[in-house]
């Protein structure tokens, strides 16, 4: 569906875009690929690796609602992945988050309808799911203005969905990394911050293939969740750096025990697919019949028990050591 259509993903320069853009590059005959973000050094250095013809780097923050419009003129699809997304940045900035998180986000939803964009994937997170924390609390206020901007579009072409999901193996900021980091360094123990915590595990590409899948799903209005496994922290440090020991340091201001990403708070609109989920819209859509049971690629759902949550802790799937080094290693490649 990508092929001879232009694509923009804000934040582009990030982890997730690079992994798109080198999926779609593969995949597709894209006509136009356009990065928009705000770090003229991160796109200098995309641009080394990737530096095809149809490639477009667009110096621009999700602030500026006037410049958006003008990067999506001509735009067929729309990735929102520019984001402030470090919880404890966010607690110490605040206004900064609700600026880029929320007000761009009401940014890209003008720009997109400005442009008559066909389709817009907005990229959220498990802490979106009963926030406990600012940058949790702007992405779900972020969440309900994606959803809400379908019956902003009104006959317009327009339609917005959002994806959540969680940890993503070996992205900037997450704890493979900073654990590699110590073990390199010669660390004797590996901080860990609660020996009952979990994490859902998802690889970037299938984080990217899920975003991709949903375009072809979706409707408009409704909240993707993919279903993937889950690991317990102190099982992910042992798979890592099996010879250190462990010493616990407690949970950081902010932060779960266990994840959710759908909440039984919303089971009554939850629907449980194959290999995913789907969170319908809270509001009722005026312009159209929203019945989300049946996706646009006819995958049939089939409604949650009353109370259902879809937990990293209650999660029936997890990873053991061995699947965990397995996985990682398949993630890094």
């Amino acid at each position: 569906m990508f092929d001879d259509k232009t694509v923009l993903i804000t934040g582009g320069t990030g982890s997730f875009g690079r992994k798109y853009v080198k999926t779609l590059l593969e995949r597709y005959k894209v006509r136009k690929l356009i990065i928009y973000s705000r770090d003229e050094l991160k796109q200098f250095e995309m641009a080394q690796v990737f530096d095809q013809p149809q490639m477009r780097y667009l110096i621009g923050d999700v602030r500026d609602r006037d410049r958006l419009v003008q990067a999506m003129e001509g735009v067929d699809y729309v990735i929102h992945a520019a984001a402030l997304k470090q919880v404890p940045a966010a607690e110490y900035n605040p206004m900064e988050c609700i600026r880029t998180n929320v007000h761009g986000a009401e940014n890209v939803i003008h720009a997109a309808l400005a442009n008559k964009v066909e389709k817009v994937i907005a990229l959220s997170t498990d802490k979106a799911a009963n926030p406990i924390n600012l940058y949790g609390a702007t992405k779900l206020a972020s969440d309900k203005l994606f959803v809400a901007a379908n019956n902003m579009a009104g006959s317009k072409r327009t339609r917005f969905a959002v994806v959540r999901y969680g940890n993503v193996v070996g992205s900037r900021g997450s704890v493979v990394p900073f654990f590699e980091k110590l073990k390199a360094e010669g660390a004797t123990s590996l901080p860990i911050t609660d020996v009952n915590m979990t994490r859902f595990w998802i690889s970037l590409q299938q984080g990217v293939d899920f975003v991709l899948k949903n375009f072809e799903r979706m409707y408009g209005g409704e909240i993707f969740v993919p279903k993937i496994p889950s690991v317990r922290v102190p099982d992910l440090a042992t798979a890592i750096a099996p010879d250190l020991e462990q010493h616990v340091v407690g949970i950081r201001p902010g932060e779960k025990l266990h994840e959710v990403m759908c909440p039984s708070d919303d089971s009554h609109l939850t629907l449980e697919f194959d290999d995913h989920f789907v969170l319908q819209p809270t509001i009722k859509f005026y312009e159209r019949e929203a019945a989300f049971d049946e996706n646009a690629l006819g995958e049939k759902g089939v409604p949650v028990e009353q109370g259902y949550s879809y937990n990293s802790g209650s999660n029936p799937h997890f990873l053991t050591v061995e699947e965990i080094v397995a996985f990682n290693k398949m993630a890094m490649e």
